[in-house]
Parts: C-alpha cells; sequence; structure tokens
C-alpha cells in the first residue's frame, strides 16, 4: 500500500495471488505488461475525476480493471460519472491503437505487441459489461438515473448486478457440472470479487441514497443558475415521506403537491422541506 498525497495505491488479494501464480508459471512478464495497461487504465479514470476536481481517496489494482474511489461530495453529475467511468476503457482503445501502429511500422517484438493488444482488449471489454462496480455498469447506472428515480436506479441496479454476478460464477463453474473439464479459477475469482462487492454495496444503498437526499441543496442551486423548471411530484396527505423522496430524479428539482381525495391542491412544498421533514423523523426501512 502507497499513499501519494492523501491518495492510497493497492493491490488487490486477487491481483497478488494472481502475481503469485504468474512467477511459479513464469509468466511473470506478462503480469508486469497487464498491470502497466490496468494502472494506465486507471489514470485514465482519475485523470477525468481532476479534471472535474474530484479528490481521489484510492486506487486498487484488480487483475482485470481496478476500483478508484472518488470524494464527490454530490458535485458530480451522472453525465460526469459517464465520462468518467468511460475514461478507463478509452486508454485501453488508444493504447490499442498505438500498439497497432508499431506493429504496422515493423517496430518492436510482434508477439509482444499482439500480448499488448490482446490485454487491452479483453480489459476493456470486460470492464464495459453492464455489471458494478465495472465501468460498463457505473455508465448504466448512472444513464439509468437521468430518467428513473434515483432510489429504483440504485435499488435495480444493485440487484441486476447481483444475479449477473451469480451468473459470471455459474459460467466458470459449468465445466466442471458438465463433466467437460476443471473449473475456470481466473473467471470464478472474478464472479467472487463481483458477488461480494455487489452484495456489500446493495447492503449500503440505505446509506447512499441518505447521502443522495443530503446534497440536493446542490440540485436547487444547478436549477436555479440554469433557470430550469422544477419537475412536479403529486403526492396525497397520508403518503409517508419516504415513498416521496423515492421519487426525486437525480438531474432534476422537484415540487411537492399535495392533494387531497377531492384532486384539489393544498399544498405545493419544495423538495427542501419534504427531505427536512424526514431527517427530523423516524426512518423506515429502505428496501
Amino acid at each position: 500500500m502507497i499513499n501519494v498525497r492523501g491518495m492510497t495505491l493497492s493491490l488487490h488479494p486477487f491481483f497478488v495471488i494472481l502475481m503469485l501464480f504468474s512467477v511459479v508459471t513464469g509468466h511473470f512478464l506478462e503480469l508486469i505488461t497487464l498491470f502497466v495497461i490496468v494502472f494506465i487504465h486507471e489514470l485514465g479514470h482519475a485523470g477525468a475525476a481532476l479534471m472535474y476536481g474530484v479528490r481521489i481517496r484510492s486506487i486498487q489494482f484488480l487483475p482485470f480493471g481496478g476500483v478508484v474511489e472518488i470524494e464527490d461530495q454530490g458535485r458530480l453529475s451522472a453525465w460526469k460519472e459517464i465520462v468518467i467511468a468511460t475514461a478507463g476503457p478509452l486508454q485501453n482503445g488508444m493504447m490499442i491503437l498505438f500498439a497497432l501502429l508499431l506493429r504496422l511500422a515493423g517496430w518492436g517484438d510482434g508477439a509482444f505487441l499482439s500480448y499488448v493488444i490482446y490485454g487491452n482488449a479483453m480489459i476493456a471489454l470486460f470492464n464495459l459489461l453492464p455489471i458494478l462496480p465495472l465501468d460498463g455498469g457505473k455508465i448504466l447506472q448512472s444513464a439509468a438515473s437521468l430518467f428513473f428515480p434515483y432510489h429504483r436506479t440504485l435499488l435495480w441496479s444493485s440487484r441486476i448486478s447481483v444475479g449477473a454476478s451469480v451468473i459470471v460464477i455459474i459460467c466458470a463453474l459449468a465445466p466442471l457440472f458438465q463433466g467437460k473439464g476443471s473449473v475456470q479459477l481466473n473467471l470464478l475469482l472474478i464472479g467472487i470479487f463481483l458477488l461480494y462487492s455487489n452484495w456489500v454495496d446493495y447492503r449500503n444503498l440505505p446509506y447512499r441514497f441518505t447521502r443522495f437526499l443530503m446534497h440536493r441543496e446542490s440540485m436547487y442551486t444547478r436549477s436555479r443558475a440554469d433557470g430550469e423548471l422544477a419537475q412536479p411530484i403529486v403526492a396525497d396527505p397520508a403518503k409517508h415521506l419516504d415513498s416521496i423522496l423515492r421519487l426525486l430524479k437525480r438531474e432534476k428539482y422537484h415540487l411537492i403537491y399535495v392533494m387531497n381525495e377531492r384532486g384539489k391542491i393544498i399544498a405545493v412544498l419544495p423538495e427542501q422541506r419534504i427531505i427536512s421533514a424526514y431527517f427530523a423523523t423516524d426512518r423506515t426501512s429502505w428496501i
């Protein structure tokens, strides 16, 4: 673990296991190349995050990519998150193009350049799978938050990712069940990591949604500055606060129209009033 200006760089235990395995099998050069590819991939994410003024807490390296932990404090829009998530695979694409140009020019070792191209392609394509915490999952979640309420987006993206992680594990174990070969160890380790990460993420959903509510003031400031119209939410007086808050959209500012049983509007409340009332009362379960 290395600390650079408040940013922690570390290797995930799976990466350490793979490193030891590569030494035993004589594939250490390939692993070092893979590490450099992953490092440049993560530098793409880090560079995009710094471009938006976001503080980077840590970068953890995995065999198939890495995890950049950022501290946005509610300042990142969905589009900025998409740009940050896309920046990693974009670096892989640039490395593939560079290696192709070197190979076409006849410079360097052809076999090594082919491995660089293959490694970059595999890391980029795998990370673009629509599973959290992979880049594809982050892109899909951010894009979905533009159209659906944020709580629903968090809930279903987590559920889908947990299910997809189970499918990855089943695919890794399938040859064993079919009697056609041994377990695909690399794929099994990846599946276990994805399942664990997504299960933890799913259990932390109430915390993530609470943090979203705490930073909604920035949405109000942004909407006023841009002159955007507030999006209405219609509710009856008996509706629970958490049910109303679950309807909030990430990129929209809301006004809540409270209507009685005769369809008459009896109050128009800004979303801040609902959020303040929620934090002043006991909370119910979010899931």
